[in-house]
């Protein structure tokens, strides 16, 4: 599997906010892509979601399900971890999980490789920052799907969780995953391919491990 953009222009509220930017990002790899804020990198993330409209180029994805679209194949995991407050902590993961086509069994799986399961039957409101942000990241467990975009993943995460989420991007990536994060630091992965936006002429290389 390949996902491909060529000559990508992206423009928000009348502000071009980057023009012909170009990535290829192939099955067992993971994209980093970097840059100041406003840069586009959330706005990227947000293109291969089916969120947000090239106004020119095109994205491609070579060896997917053909009867599904690019986003049918995807996870995204945005700044905003999406959860319903008055839910529990396994009635939110079921949702998702229902929502997107997965099952119980792996939602309880996931919520105890997040180190969730004690909390299952607590509503969402309870739960700390870093907690939420674990609930979001077990829905990439519950539900498996090929391309992983994660938006500033490690955001409130404490380290043991980073570790967590670590270990499960490695392991995506060893299953001939593939992953897209936006990120201002370092993400626990070595070798990764970086996009750095915000310059002139958009480049992306491979980061020395």
């Amino acid at each position: 599997m390949r996902l491909r953009g060529s000559d990508l222009t992206c423009v928000r509220g009348g502000r071009e906010v980057f023009r012909g930017l170009a990535f290829t990002v192939e099955a067992g790899e993971a994209l980093v892509v970097t840059g100041p804020n406003g840069a586009g990198k959330s706005s990227l993330l947000r293109m291969v979601a089916g969120l947000v409209r090239p106004q020119q180029g095109q994205l491609e994805l070579e060896d997917g399900d053909p009867e599904l679209s690019i986003s049918e194949h995807v996870h995204y995991l945005g700044h905003q971890d999406a959860l319903k407050p008055s839910l529990s902590v396994r009635e939110n993961l079921g949702f998702w999980a229902a929502l997107l086509g997965g099952g119980g069994e792996k939602s309880e799986v996931a919520l105890a490789a997040v180190g969730l399961a004690g909390l299952a039957p607590l509503p969402a409101i309870y739960l700390s920052a870093g907690q939420r942000r674990r609930l979001a990241v077990a829905r990439l467990m519950a539900v498996e799907r090929p391309i992983w975009l994660l938006d500033e993943p490690t955001s409130t995460l404490d380290a043991a969780a980073q570790t967590i989420l670590a270990d499960l991007m490695r392991a995506h990536l060893a299953g001939r995953g593939l992953i897209l994060v936006a990120s201002h630091g370092p993400i626990g992965l070595d070798g990764v391919k970086e996009l750095r936006l915000g310059q002139q002429q958009s480049k992306q290389r491979t980061q020395p491990p």
